[in-house]
C-alpha cells in the first residue's frame, strides 16, 4: 500500500466540490494507495505528456486528480484535483 499526501492546492481544489463529491473523492483516493499497482496497468491511471513524473487518475467522468509518485518512499503525492475541462489549464507544477 502505498501512503498518499495531498498538497495544499489539492486541499483548496477539494473544498471547491459538494460534500457527496469530496465524499467521493476520498473513497477514490483510498482506493488508489491500496490498489496502485492494479490501476496502472489499466486506464484508470495515465501518464501525463510532457511530464515525466506526474500522472493522473479518474476519479468519476468528470473529476481527475493529478499527482507524482516517488517509488524510493512509496508515496502518492496528489497535486491537483479538479473538473476534467479545467484541470489541465495552466498546468504549472
Amino acid at each position: 500500500m502505498y501512503e498518499l499526501l495531498i498538497s495544499e492546492v489539492a486541499e483548496r481544489n477539494i473544498n471547491e466540490f459538494s460534500v457527496d463529491e469530496k465524499i467521493l473523492i476520498a473513497e477514490k483516493l483510498r482506493y488508489l494507495a491500496k490498489n496502485f499497482e492494479l490501476l496502472k496497468r489499466t486506464k484508470k491511471i495515465r501518464k501525463l505528456q510532457g511530464y515525466d513524473n506526474y500522472y493522473r487518475f479518474i476519479i468519476s467522468r468528470k473529476i481527475r486528480a493529478i499527482f507524482e509518485v516517488d517509488g524510493t518512499n512509496i508515496t502518492i503525492l496528489i497535486l491537483r484535483i479538479g473538473k476534467r475541462k479545467n484541470i489541465y489549464s495552466d498546468l504549472k507544477l
